[in-house]
């Protein structure tokens, strides 16, 4: 309230003297019923006089009247607003803000405004509250503009941009100036010109607003009348039935209404003499036709309405025609309207393609992680490794250990992909040297121990950690999204796993292609006879990949854990993808992977789009498209030269 004052007294600094000849107090006195019981339609005039007179108190008033503080004292009929300040009460005068102590309440009236006052009182606090020196308030303003869209509010806001000091808000408020102009502005160039403004604003709001003028009524006439402005005819048959072109002449009153069945039976009911009723016989009258005969003869001779025919309907309906015509009468305004819509509607669209693409990419970008690992294992070591999942798991928990001792979510992060890459390495060491090395060259006991493994892993993992999905929190800076428009957006973290995929993709190219350990592996993939007459041990070449693609799934599931839940059950979430991936890729080649990954995260999304309401049909239609994918190029993608091509 205070805050106010120091506004008020700002203004009486800058305001011309004439403003002031006439007091707020003065206002109050001319309009004494109309403050005391206010009523809906009453306190518009109150409120014009208080905008229009620029009295800076007038804020505060309108404040302490919305908030039912208004008295009015009987002995001079002057109105002060109460101030309670524990036991004490004390009225403050309006124009100077001076308090004046008072024992009791005695003699004082109470103005108690409704809820539809209050709500109009609000309205017009909104006209000085866009200039509150407080931005929260000036925001609340802007919004309670964009709710209510009325016409009186153009013009306070448009006066109130010049001096906005927040550029946000700025814009803000320039853009709601725009949507108020085009739908309120007082000449039509003035409507065309901001509709045309608008129409690179994609956003739901500025669409409404264009829906709102396109908006239409829907009518019929013998002919079009001469100044409509007509947006559709619509044809009987194929817009609308024939039966509702009739209801609609019928509530027209351009054609007598309908005689129900019930309405006929009734009516012969009630003139039924000497057992017959319009000269059919009632034993006769066991059929809509001879009911409807009976009833065209009674009413020919009594004050019973007329029954339409079949012929007359169509008759009327032939006759008038049927349209849509737009409840803004300027044709000028309406076609600018449409042609603004159209532009955003194609944008949009474009707008929503570049989006899917990106939560394709995206996608892509997570199944290429969870690929990658299981790619090189697959690829150089022909083990079907079902347990391939369990390493991203267990890289997911290392990084949601790491954060209950890191509480610093950045560090822990940085940790937390080094630390999981040493322990799934460990692990599928470990694995490789108890069991898979006792299994080569024989595909099935490999996948029913692995599959075996990847069980024992999830129970460990619910013995440990529970069945709850844990949280693995991304830091702050991961937050929120980028947002391009109000149709193009994506996650921060979606950025950082796509960022991520990327320096993967590089570190494993440069390590098959630059280092020795690369070297040995692409020659024990081709051709591990001639590797090992070479001087390479194979074994060990075994070992190393199963642990380098161990420990590439755990750095995948510290990434995957930032963006989906950390349960025990999450490897088996990503084990089919990741089996697709290197399948349709090309088995044991990283670009391979990579194309797969690709293909199956934009086939998924597009699967998606065209049917959102059931995920699973789309996975199970993008699987039935893979196996007729593998049918036609069942090498994948890229396919391998080597031991991998030959097997």
């Amino acid at each position: 309230m205070l805050r106010s004052y120091f506004l008020a007294l700002a203004l009486s600094l800058v305001a011309p003297i004439g403003l002031h000849a006439q007091t707020l107090q003065d206002i109050l006195q001319t309009h004494q019923d109309e403050v005391l019981k206010p009523g809906r339609r009453t306190v518009g005039v109150v409120l014009d006089d208080l905008v229009e007179s620029g009295l800076p108190q007038a804020l505060p008033f309108l404040e302490s009247w919305r908030d039912r503080e208004i008295v009015q004292r009987e002995g001079d009929g002057l109105f002060f607003a109460v101030v309670e300040e524990g036991d004490t009460l004390s009225l403050r005068d309006l124009d100077t803000g001076s308090l004046i102590a008072i024992p009791d309440d005695e003699g004082l009236t109470e103005a108690r405004p409704n809820g539809g006052v209050r709500r109009a009182i609000g309205d017009a606090l909104v006209q000085f509250q866009l200039s509150d020196p407080d931005i929260e308030k000036r925001q609340a303003a802007v919004d309670a503009i964009a709710r209510s869209m009325d016409a009186s509010q153009l013009e306070p806001l448009a006066a109130s941009i010049p001096g906005e000091q927040d550029p946000d808000l700025r814009a803000i408020k320039t853009r709601l100036a725009g949507m108020l102009r085009a739908s309120f502005a007082d000449t039509p160039d003035e409507r065309i010109a901001a509709i045309d403004a608008l129409s690179g604003d994609l956003s739901v709001d500025v669409r409404a607003v264009l829906n709102t003028i396109l908006a239409t009524d829907e009518a019929v006439a013998e002919t079009i009348p001469d100044g409509a402005n007509v947006a559709r005819v619509l044809a009987v048959g194929a817009d609308i039935s024939a039966d509702e072109a009739y209801a609609r002449l019928v509530a027209a009153d351009l054609a007598p209404p309908l005689i129900s069945k019930s309405a006929i039976r009734d009516a012969l009911i009630a003139n039924i003499a000497n057992g017959s009723v319009g000269g059919v016989a009632r034993a006769q009258l066991n059929t809509d036709e001879a009911r409807a005969t009976a009833y065209d003869a009674l009413a020919a001779s009594t004050d019973l309405p007329e029954r339409v025919t079949d012929a007359a309907q169509a008759e009327a309906v032939a006759a008038h025609t049927f349209y849509l015509a737009y409840a803004e009468p300027d044709t000028a305004i309406t076609d600018a309207a449409a042609k603004a819509l159209r532009d955003i509607e194609a944008q949009v669209a474009v707008g929503q393609a570049i989006d899917l693409g990106l939560d394709a990419l995206s996608l892509a970008s997570i199944y290429f992680l969870a690929a990658i690992g299981l790619a090189i294992t697959f690829g150089v070591m022909g083990v079907i490794n079902m347990a391939h999942g369990e390493f991203i798991m267990m890289g997911a928990y290392t990084g949601f250990v790491v954060q209950q001792f890191v509480p610093d979510y950045t560090l822990s992060i940085i940790i937390a992909l080094p630390l999981a890459f040493a322990i799934t390495f460990g692990a599928g060491v470990a694995m490789e040297r108890l069991v898979i090395r006792h299994l080569y060259h024989r595909p099935l006991e490999t996948l029913l121990a692995t599959f075996g493994i990847s069980i024992a892993l999830q129970q460990l993992a619910k013995n440990i950690f529970g069945t709850q999905a844990r949280p693995l929190t991304s830091p702050e800076w991961l937050d929120g999204a980028l947002v391009f428009n109000d149709v193009v957006a994506i996650s921060y973290i979606r950025i950082a796993i796509f960022v991520l995929a990327l320096i993967f993709l590089t570190l494993i190219l440069f390590v098959l292609k630059r280092t020795r350990l690369g070297l040995e592996v692409r020659a024990v993939t081709q051709n591990p006879g001639m590797a090992a007459s070479m001087g390479i041990n194979p074994d060990r070449i075994n070992m190393l990949t199963f642990g380098l693609g161990s420990g590439i799934a755990g750095i995948a599931g510290v990434a995957i854990g930032l963006y989906a839940k950390v349960t025990s059950e999450m490897g088996a979430d990503y084990i089919v993808q990741s089996f697709m991936t290197v399948v349709v890729g090309g088995v044991g080649n990283v670009w391979g992977t990579l194309a797969g990954a690709s293909l199956i995260g934009f086939l998924q999304k597009g699967i998606e789009w065209l049917n959102p309401s059931n995920t699973l049909a789309a996975q199970t239609y993008m699987i039935l498209f893979i196996i007729l994918f593998i049918q036609f190029r069942p090498k994948g993608i890229v396919a391998l030269k080597g031991r991998a091509a030959a097997d």
